[in-house]
């Protein structure tokens, strides 16, 4: 029998396609009767589970850092790419390297994105940008300034498009070209109130969505045949794209996340505090 209301999870699920072989996987094989799964964009979701109206979710990476002290973070789970990721692209009218002090319109669905473009601006590039929150359609992003930044099923659907006149920066290509590191984009975070009210369900979920990575990496060809995603976007293609990812945190991920987090407090975006530097807080 499910839980009462007040001890069911509520899940964020964000409906993006390179988180879709996890959640595909956790619902089939999970017993999910206590868990609600609520859906978002990134940043709706980092929102919500910010102010506390859901328990979990795969969450921005920044968000981790901006609000460290509230959440713990499952181990060994994470959305990333060592290099290319193929859904967070820059498109540019002049060389990137010709943007300084330029406005570039950023997609208002991103949040680690929007700050590691401003990361490698600063770090890699050497100079500063400004950043103009925007509907992320690219053609109406790029009226009137020089650069666009798109992430998630945005960018992947340009990818088979010409963009003519146009330069195509991956930013996990680029991030890599900078650092050697691996980049995580999302973590999979919990409320610390929620693990101390729930905590016998939230290790439940941490064995389910762990269990669900573990299946999903041998089973994208048949989480593609079910996939929403073939929709829009080629079987073939999608499988790629989920084998280019990287869904672990190994120590070579967390030494990632550290360098990205301290530039990130670098450049006004995070404060560590006296410290200097971020706590990773592990269920």
């Amino acid at each position: 029998m499910p839980n009462r209301p007040d001890e069911r999870l509520r899940i964020g699920e964000i409906h993006y396609a390179n988180c879709t072989p996890i959640y595909h996987m956790l619902k089939k094989n999970s017993d999910c009767a206590d868990y609600d799964f609520i859906a978002g964009e990134p940043a709706k979701l980092n929102a919500l589970l910010a102010g506390g109206n859901i328990d979990i979710s795969s969450s921005s990476s920044i968000e981790y850092a901006r609000h460290s002290s509230e959440y713990l973070i499952i181990p060994d789970i994470s959305i990333g790419s060592r290099g290319e990721v193929r859904s967070i692209l820059f498109f540019s009218k002049v060389p990137f390297e010709q943007l300084a002090d330029e406005t570039v319109a950023v997609s208002s669905a991103s949040a680690t994105s929007v700050v590691l473009l401003k990361v490698l601006a600063k770090f890699h590039f050497g100079f500063d940008i400004k950043l103009a929150p925007s509907r992320p359609v690219l053609g109406e992003m790029l009226e009137g300034v020089s650069a666009a930044l798109i992430i998630g099923d945005d960018a992947l659907a340009e990818l088979g498009k010409r963009h003519e006149g146009l330069f195509v920066y991956d930013l996990g290509t680029i991030w890599q070209e900078f650092t050697g590191l691996p980049f995580v984009y999302a973590l999979w975070m919990v409320r610390a109130d929620s693990a101390r009210r729930t905590p016998e369900l939230v290790g439940r979920f941490k064995r389910d969505v762990k269990a669900a990575k573990e299946a999903a990496l041998g089973s994208f060809n048949s989480i593609a045949e079910a996939a929403s995603d073939t929709m829009w976007m080629d079987r073939a293609e999608l499988v790629s794209y989920w084998e280019n990812m990287s869904y672990d945190l190994t120590d070579a991920h967390i030494a990632g996340l550290k360098r990205f987090i301290g530039h990130a407090a670098q450049v006004g975006e995070v404060n560590l505090g006296h410290s200097g530097e971020v706590i990773l807080n592990f269920l």
